[in-house]
């Protein structure tokens, strides 16, 4: 007897039967569209139009007119990450195929055996970032799309307010509030206090070290942080958040006597409290006090960020992000981060590249745990001459260019008025008897 439900499979049978003798699957036309595109050089483009190194690579392919860029600045150190671009990592990558950024990153990650130096580190975020921006435009889309959509409209961003005198950090931190800024860093001199105290200190006077070493007093600079918390609070009232950054300078224990002083005026953060070298201290640093920290700025291997992470050592996750190899290992470092109430704060000061920060920024709004982003200034006339298509601030917000990819251009002719030079920034800082103070 043949029932309704073999007669229902019969003719699904017959179906699978004629779809066997069919002919071939017919590719549709958007994957033919979307045929490999690959790698035909990879070469730096180096400018310095506003002070500070700067080195972009360029990715070209075998598409006409088909580039990328990404942001490889290690300012301090720029000539050597141009020659890791253009002696080794030209010939790694000519051939090979624009769509697989995570292969890409691995293989050339591990192709020099030793890694997570900054040099290589660099020079592979200006190849991965570079990928990113081909494949935003080959989408059509801004890269932010590509890592998931916004999770905000803009991105804050917080101001640098500094001074030589309490009074002057002061009235510059309520002219950035006036502007729009609702978060503004706080620091006296240098960072850690470096160069506030005028009189020639005892190794200059000695003849030791070089003339242009900078001088900390670590005591008045561990002294002077709540009462400049003190000043900025009162006179700019509760609603502005105030961050500071220590620089790793100053030893552990003073650090976290400094910490307990201005808990009462409500920090958003303090950045970078240790140095890598006194990591150890985390525990009893985050045990001693209630203020959150920032960390991160001087790690090379996202390995370094993981006990951190889970320990919940720090509130804020900062990373430089040409630093450790480029958006795929920062996004990989922000999802981990998620799981453990760590929020962004991507390091993003004159030597980063717009490029740079424009990937800072698709990061930031694509991620749920964003924090707050570095970089509350507008580039220079000449900066925005030679990368078209910089992001641009507006009370107290940065945005990106909505153009597919980075959304950042290059001018290499602009570039090219603009030669990098060998001057890197002096970090050197010394005691008074002349010990290296590390920052």
């Amino acid at each position: 007897m043949k029932t309704a439900a073999m007669g229902s499979a019969a003719g699904f049978l017959g179906v699978l039967g004629s779809k066997a003798n069919a002919a071939p699957y017919e590719t549709p036309s958007y994957a033919k569209a979307m045929a490999p595109v690959k790698i035909k050089s990879v070469r730096a483009i180096t400018t310095c139009p506003s002070g500070s190194n700067l080195i972009v690579v360029k990715v070209e392919t075998t598409e006409p007119g088909l580039y990328g860029l990404g942001c490889a600045t290690f300012t301090q150190r720029a000539f050597t990450v141009v020659t890791a671009i253009e002696k080794y990592m030209n010939e790694f990558c000519v051939g090979k195929d624009v769509d697989n950024i995570e292969d890409m990153w691995q293989s050339f990650y591990v192709s020099s055996y030793w890694r997570n130096g900054p040099v290589l580190n660099n020079a592979l975020s200006g190849l991965d970032e570079a990928l990113w921006d081909i494949k935003g435009k080959r989408a059509n889309m801004p890269v932010y799309q590509l890592l998931g959509g916004k999770s905000r409209f803009a991105v804050p961003v917080y101001a640098h307010a500094s001074g030589s005198t309490i009074e002057e950090v002061t009235d510059n931190a309520k002219k950035f509030i006036e502007r729009g800024f609702k978060y503004v860093r706080i620091q006296l001199g240098g960072y850690g206090g470096v160069g506030t105290v005028p009189t020639v200190p005892d190794f200059r006077a000695a003849g030791f070290g070089a003339e242009k070493d900078n001088y900390m007093d670590e005591h008045k600079y561990i002294t002077t942080v709540p009462k400049l918390f003190e000043a900025v609070r009162k006179a700019c009232g509760e609603e502005v958040e105030l961050l500071h950054d220590v620089h790793e300078r100053s030893q552990p224990m003073d650090v976290i006597n400094m910490c307990r002083r201005i808990e009462e005026y409500r920090p958003f953060f303090v950045e970078d409290p240790l140095s890598p070298e006194n990591t150890r201290w985390w525990k009893q640093l985050r045990e001693s006090t209630t203020v959150p920290f920032s960390m991160g700025e001087l790690f090379n291997n996202v390995n370094e960020f993981i006990d951190p992470i889970v320990n919940h050592y720090f509130d804020y996750i900062r990373i430089h992000i040409s630093q450790i190899g480029g958006i795929t290992p920062a996004m990989k470092v922000a999802r981990l981060s998620e799981w453990f109430n760590i929020k962004t704060a991507w390091h993003g000061p004159g030597d980063v590249s717009p490029v740079g920060h424009a990937a800072n920024l698709h990061i930031d709004l694509a991620v749920w745990n964003f924090g707050i982003q570095e970089g509350g200034y507008a580039f220079s006339e000449k900066e925005q001459a030679v990368f078209p298509g910089c992001p641009t601030y507006k009370d107290g917000y940065l945005y990106v260019n909505e153009a597919p990819g980075l959304g950042v251009d290059v001018n290499e002719k602009e570039a090219a008025k603009y030669p990098i030079n060998n001057l890197a920034p002096g970090w050197t800082v010394r005691k008074k008897d002349g010990t290296i103070i590390k920052p």
